[in-house]
């Protein structure tokens, strides 16, 4: 299936969102946020991509009744509770949970640690629930990750690494934060921590446009969603039977 075009819809609107909050913010309080803080607390940016997610599981056959982008708080291990973007639940079987991520400039340096350090932290407390039982008698539910990066000269440029008593691995070398989340998203599906990973790339002035590009193969927007679409349409074969 080709996704591109409602890829590039979902990709548009956050960009127009984000636009329109970072202008509306300043009218509703009167004084704007700091730098582009603004437009990250108005929250909804991401709404195109929980949009797109939900059409596809119900045209894979899954009832709307199923796919929940409100009420989204599932048990943890080592926390109570814990909120995700989209998660998928029929006749009590946990299917799937998905968190949808998106980073600006210009502080790209502390965000990506903060993210890496969130996104293991989401998939082992879940997949521990689960192996404790918490969601029986739910099989492994689907777990996905995804990343829309700002594209700029920050964030496509090679980034030193401190190395002062022991070698990081080759790949971080001359790697740009680009690279280190194509990295990181490749490894959180290697390591097992989620059943998909998808980077997506894209600029301010071009993404308004829908413009957007996909820097690896295994990352890329259809992996990730003929991962989960395969799932939902494996379980719902042996859910009819």
């Amino acid at each position: 299936m080709n996704y591109r075009y409602r890829v590039a819809k979902a990709v548009k609107h956050f960009w127009t969102v984000r636009a329109r909050q970072h202008e509306n913010q300043g009218i509703v309080s009167g004084r704007k946020d700091a730098g582009s803080r603004g437009a990250v607390t108005g929250g909804k940016h991401l709404d195109g991509f929980i949009k797109l997610f939900s059409d596809l599981l119900a045209e894979a056959g899954l009832p709307d009744s199923s796919i929940h982008t409100k009420t989204t708080t599932l048990p943890g291990y080592f926390r109570p509770t814990k909120k995700w973007d989209l998660v998928v639940v029929v006749d009590g079987v946990l299917l799937a949970a998905i968190e949808f991520k998106a980073q600006v400039g210009p502080s790209f340096g502390n965000n990506f640690n903060n993210r890496v350090e969130e996104a293991l932290g989401n998939s082992s407390d879940i997949l521990t629930a689960y192996r404790e039982g918490k969601f029986a008698p739910s099989r492994k539910p689907w777990l996905g990750w995804m990343m829309l990066l700002q594209e700029t000269p920050s964030s496509t440029t090679p980034v030193r690494v401190d190395e002062p008593y022991f070698d990081v691995f080759p790949g971080f070398r001359k790697a740009s934060y680009v690279d280190r989340y194509r990295i990181f998203c490749e490894r959180l599906m290697r390591e097992r921590h989620y059943d998909a990973a998808c980077l997506l790339v894209s600029g301010l002035e071009t993404g308004m446009a829908g413009e957007f590009r996909e820097p690896g193969k295994e990352t890329d927007f259809a992996a990730f969603a003929d991962s989960l679409i395969a799932h939902a349409n494996a379980f719902s074969r042996r859910h009819d039977r």
